[in-house]
């Protein structure tokens, strides 16, 4: 922003000036360059330069719209001089996350008066604040809010319920049991429920699933349209849910064309449910489904639900075979080009004829993944994570070589034992000068480079010619890609103690290592990358290539590379950090890593960087070392690290972090914690939702919601 300022002022004088003065472009052309400059600093900042950004920043196109919610910038002021400057040209306003702002924020909210659109996810609204600001928002149609502990619809106006009834879409995430606002809502078609209620209060009680009396429990659902609903690990957020679902199973909504449920572990079907699904199968016809993996394992659901044109499908966890995927959901290989989304993420037997009598770790059937790829040509986001799909040796029917013809792919995830070469040998993988020995033998000295360069310091020939190297070069438009191991678990699981033992790694996968990371730095156009539970990591070679590759990296995610017992990647991932200029979210998660001066000074380059998350049982830290990174680079705001530090180191370095960035970085959240301790789940329950969701805890992304189901 300071550069585009001196560029404005020196372009103004074309005597001072000897290149191509920027005013001159085209209004629309400098309308495109200023939609990329966030809201507030187009209207608190540039429009002061001159007289023709002064117009051209209150543009309808660049007001019309104002995302904050990645802002970790803006403050209580600035919202408050944005609203009164163009609070009247807003007409939807993302604040999304904004945990930082006080409560009072929301109050500069009633200025929008035209507002269309609002989105209050993750910021702190009470029953009255928010009664107050949608009672001024009458032609609000889109509300995306949280109901926290204390919520009480009793004291909602009756011009904010007037506003409410208007209301068409309502994403709602809950802390507590409760309705919300959602029985106010009487012309919805869109509901999306967020259910994060834990199990017990801080004080160790146990909570009930029960609403608060005199709650009202008829919400209308009969205009719904899609209704969807994602639950947290515990039995407080089952018992909520089927008080929404109840309504619907008495009268399904005629227009119910998407009905997605996300449930980790068990959900039992009950008999309201089975009514609700009964119900669906004779009377609506759907484009989007996903359902807890026990409504589905055993029953003959699929074979009555009837499809329009389906865009997204999640089977995650069921143990549907393959057989019933082809004859009940996409009718025995017919056209299904509508389908864009599908999650078959942990559908261990998702591409075999049976599960009867199939163990989860025999060949897949390429002929039902085929059939999957020619029906389903349009795909853009698939998950075969969390299972073992190994091919056989049929040429030409290797997985890999399937997929490479789903060209529309953006996103994938795969287990890393699907990508190896079925010759590979498990017992002598490819020889490489200068490897760590896997074993816990003498140490590698770090300073010295212990690896290959580039490509073209890699003389095997066979890297260039596996399966996988192919299907990186043939999906060139990729962006998201995760490699993860079959039987991989995080150490920080959400409400539960850390693991302390891993799971070893699938046979097929133990010859997946470098050459294989290597491939990926043909993905060009690659923006998320998560590799975990690569167990032949043996110098981290292909990091560099990546690093060098892939400059529009912005998200890198690595879990349990290589041995476990120390590091054997780290001279080549701060060789990679140098180059990663646009790298804003890093996760690591590995045993003993050493968070020290050297990684630290590699990490500085990635000057973009916005959010760090270490995870490493018996690892260490050096705290001058993160005092420094935390000086140099400017943007972080999310420092998270569980270590095997002692709670005295960890809490003195969380203050010093907090009370030296916190004044000059409002969004600032700092967890240095013992991966360990007892209490980690109590550290965790305060972390803010949008960090814990998106990079804290590790998970497969891909797939993981439709796509565009909020904005």
């Amino acid at each position: 922003l300071f550069l585009f300022h001196q560029e404005v002022v020196s372009e103004e004088s074309e005597e001072e000036s000897n290149g191509v003065n920027l005013m001159e472009f085209s209004d629309e052309i400098l309308l495109h360059i200023l939609s990329y400059v966030p809201c507030t600093d187009l209207v608190l900042n540039v429009r002061r330069t001159c007289r023709k950004l002064a117009t051209l920043c209150l543009d309808k196109s660049l007001t019309h719209t104002v995302l904050l919610q990645k802002d970790y910038k803006v403050n209580k002021d600035k919202v408050k001089q944005l609203m009164r400057d163009i609070g009247k040209e807003i007409y939807q306003l993302n604040m999304a996350g904004c945990y930082w702002l006080p409560s009072s924020t929301i109050d500069h909210v009633t200025r929008c008066k035209n507002l269309v659109k609002l989105n209050l996810s993750g910021c702190h609204v009470t029953s009255l604040r928010l009664s107050k600001m949608l009672s001024s928002l009458q032609h609000l149609r889109s509300l995306a809010i949280d109901v926290n502990p204390g919520f009480d619809a009793s004291q909602l106006s009756s011009e904010c319920k007037a506003t409410l009834s208007r209301v068409s879409e309502l994403k709602q995430t809950l802390y507590t049991p409760s309705y919300g606002v959602v029985p106010c809502c009487t012309s919805l078609e869109k509901l999306l429920l967020y259910f994060e209620i834990l199990d017990r209060s801080r004080e160790g009680f146990m909570l009930s699933g029960q609403l608060m009396v005199g709650e009202s429990n008829v919400p209308h659902y009969q205009n719904l349209r899609i209704f969807y609903a994602r639950l947290a690990p515990g039995y407080v957020n089952q018992e909520v849910v089927r008080l929404y679902l109840a309504v619907l199973s008495d009268r399904t909504p005629e227009n119910l064309h998407a009905f997605l449920i996300s449930a980790p572990g068990s959900f039992a079907e009950t008999g309201a449910t089975k009514n609700l699904l009964d119900s669906m199968a004779r009377n609506v016809r759907l484009d989007a489904l996903q359902l807890p993996k026990a409504w589905i394992n055993g029953s003959g659901l699929l074979q009555h639900l009837k499809f329009n044109n389906p865009f997204y499908f999640s089977f995650s966890r069921c143990t549907l075979s393959g057989g019933h995927l082809i004859q009940r959901v996409i009718n025995g290989g017919k056209d299904l080009k509508s389908l864009t989304s599908l999650n078959l993420s942990g559908c261990v037997h998702c591409l075999a004829p049976e599960s009867l009598f199939r163990k989860a770790e025999d060949d897949i059937d390429s002929s039902i993944l085929e059939s999957l790829v020619v029906s389903c040509c349009n795909l853009r986001h698939l998950n075969l994570s969390a299972a073992h799909h190994h091919s056989s040796e049929s040429i030409g029917n290797h997985l890999c070589q399937l997929l490479s013809r789903l060209k529309h792919l953006l996103s994938l995830a795969l287990p890393v034992c699907s990508i190896t070469d079925v010759g590979a040998s498990v017992e002598k993988p490819p020889s490489t000068p200068n490897l760590v020995p896997q074993t816990f033998g003498r140490k590698v000295r770090i300073g010295v480079q212990t690896y290959p360069r580039n490509l073209g310091d890699q003389t095997n020939q066979k890297i260039e010619s596996s399966v996988f190297w192919a299907l990186m070069g043939s999906l060139r438009f990729l962006e998201t890609l995760e490699i993860i191991g079959s039987s991989f678990s995080s150490a920080m699981p959400r409400n539960e103690p850390a693991i302390r033992n891993s799971l070893p790694p699938c046979v097929r996968a133990q010859s997946v290592g470098d050459s294989e990371v290597a491939a990926i730095s043909q993905l060009t156009y690659l923006q998320s990358l998560t590799l975990a539970q690569l167990p032949n990591i043996l110098t981290g070679s292909g990091l560099v290539n990546i690093g060098l590759q892939c400059q529009h990296l912005r998200t890198l995610s690595l879990a349990n590379l290589g041995m476990m017992g120390k590091v054997v990647y780290m001279s080549a991932l701060m060789d990679m950090l140098k180059h990663c200029k646009c790298l804003r979210d890093l996760r690591l998660e590995q045993p003993y890593f050493c968070a020290g001066a050297q990684f630290f000074q590699a990490l500085s380059h990635c000057s973009s960087l916005q959010r760090l998350c270490i995870v490493s049982r018996s690892g260490t830290l050096q705290s001058d070392a993160v005092m420094s990174f935390m000086a140099s680079c400017l943007e972080v705001i999310m420092c998270h690290m569980f270590m095997g530090e002692s709670l005295t180191v960890c809490k003195n370095l969380q203050q010093s972090i907090v009370r030296s960035f916190q004044a000059e970085r409002p969004a600032l959240n700092v967890v240095i914690f013992p991966l360990l301790h007892e209490d980690l789940t109590e550290v965790i329950r305060d972390v803010p939702m949008r960090h814990l969701d998106e990079i804290t805890l590790f998970k497969s992304r891909v797939a993981e919601e439709p796509p565009n189901l909020w904005w």
